[in-house]
């Protein structure tokens, strides 16, 4: 009943889109579909290389939007074409159906998307050229900031510190309640939930602006991350077994370019499959490139205009030394 539900919403979602029938894989240089789960790094990966399919290889592209789930039974399916972003470990059949050849894993496009509690830098370094001082030299581990209540007071209970969790409701908040109760650090911290992600953007930026401290949770790739220097604080080596209980750092996640059988194995598809095996970026690169549209207000298209141009060397790692001259002049006209 699930997959039958799931296939019902990526053929409307398709409907709605006029796409249907339109893959790559079924028509040569037709249109590429690409699946968009719902977040900013996947859908400028898809900026990224629908320009160069239709710039270099001369495909038109689209993209169907839905859940993770929706988006890889699309490409089961062959609904599909291909997924720039698909979180691995989030799809709890992605072993089985990739040793089932029932999709294509083309490479890893990041697999260092870390999480955690993060500091400004300049908590622990100072910023000489906004006269901030170092306010904990010494802080580098998660436990250490036992040690700094003072520098992250909380604005209710006097005499604690604060630090900004999770967002409630997230599996990732319990993980992190418990790392605090683990280490501790209810001794002198009040653990402090914001209520969206926005009021925990806005927590960080504000803290930021004003050049105070704080301590918070939150992830990577994203936009944030790209325009403010943040210092993730390190933990004890990941482990299987004890991670959930918040004794260990919490896993990276592999995130992999992944096409449907039919586009992978079509000939006319070959230069593009080989560009995408290629396709390689990591968690930092993409934060800037969020940072980058967030900071100027442009758009995906623009924002992959620029990364190309300002990550010039990614060309030759990705395509071949013709294709790469060429991807060059187009990005200079």
């Amino acid at each position: 009943m699930m997959k039958k539900v799931m296939s019902l919403l990526l053929v409307i979602s398709l409907i709605a889109l006029g796409v249907v029938g339109c893959s790559g894989g079924s028509g040569g240089k037709g249109k590429i579909v690409f699946a968009d789960a719902g977040w900013e790094s996947n859908k400028f990966h898809n900026a990224v290389a629908g320009f160069i399919a239709e710039e270099v290889y001369g495909y038109t592209w689209s993209e169907v939007p839905g859940s993770t789930a929706v988006m890889h039974e699309g490409l089961i399916k062959d609904e599909i074409d291909i997924h720039m972003e698909n979180w691995s470990d989030n799809i709890p059949s992605y072993a089985k159906d990739l040793a089932d050849g029932k999709f294509q894993e083309l490479g890893i496009n990041f697999d260092d998307n870390y999480q955690g509690i993060y500091v400004p830098r300049y908590v622990i370094e100072g910023d000489e050229a906004r006269d901030i001082e170092a306010s904990a030299p010494d802080l580098k581990y998660v436990w250490d900031l036992k040690d700094y209540p003072d520098v992250f007071p909380d604005d209710e209970e006097q005499g604690k510190g604060r630090i900004y969790g999770a967002i409630p409701g997230w599996e990732v908040d319990e993980i992190m309640h418990r790392k605090y109760l683990h280490y501790g650090l209810d001794d002198n911290f009040v653990y402090f939930r914001p209520g969206s992600d926005t009021a925990l953007q806005t927590a960080i930026i504000s803290a930021y602006d004003r050049g105070e401290p704080i301590a918070a949770y939150y992830w990577e790739p994203t936009w944030l991350l790209g325009l403010y220097d943040m210092v993730l604080l390190d933990d004890e080596p990941f482990d299987e077994g004890t991670y959930l209980d918040g004794e260990t750092e919490l896993p990276a996640v592999k995130v992999t370019v992944s096409t449907s059988n039919n586009f992978a194995e079509d000939e006319n598809n070959k230069e593009m499959v080989k560009f995408l095996s290629n396709y390689s970026t990591s968690s930092d690169l993409t934060s800037q490139a969020l940072g980058y549209m967030q900071e100027t207000d442009s758009d995906y298209t623009d924002t992959a205009r620029w990364f190309l141009k300002e990550h010039d060397e990614l060309l030759d790692e990705w395509l071949d030394p013709e294709d790469a001259e060429a991807l060059r002049q187009i990005l200079n006209d």
